[in-house]
């Protein structure tokens, strides 16, 4: 499951850069995950630096885009050989 950031974020700019997709990025109102890029870290560390950074922890998983641990590590495999 990927990520997504509610509508409670306060745009403080922490969570972008501890993206390791650059998944994250500044939307119209507030700060966007993209779906397609967004691993919840898989590959990188053990839990989603966003959510670790977030004052107002509003950076949740998306229950509306399951996917499993297998899933992300080959979204993370996809996104590598892309770079």
């Amino acid at each position: 499951m990927s990520l997504f950031i509610t509508d409670e974020c306060i745009n403080c700019d922490v969570c972008e850069p501890e993206c390791p997709n650059d998944a994250i990025y500044q939307g119209d109102e507030i700060y966007e995950i993209d779906p397609d890029k967004c691993t919840q870290c898989v590959g990188h560390y053990d839990e989603p630096q966003c959510q670790q950074v977030c004052p107002v922890d509003c950076i949740l998983i998306n229950e509306e885009k399951p996917e499993t641990r297998e899933e992300l590590e080959a979204k993370y495999q996809k996104l590598m050989a892309n770079k």
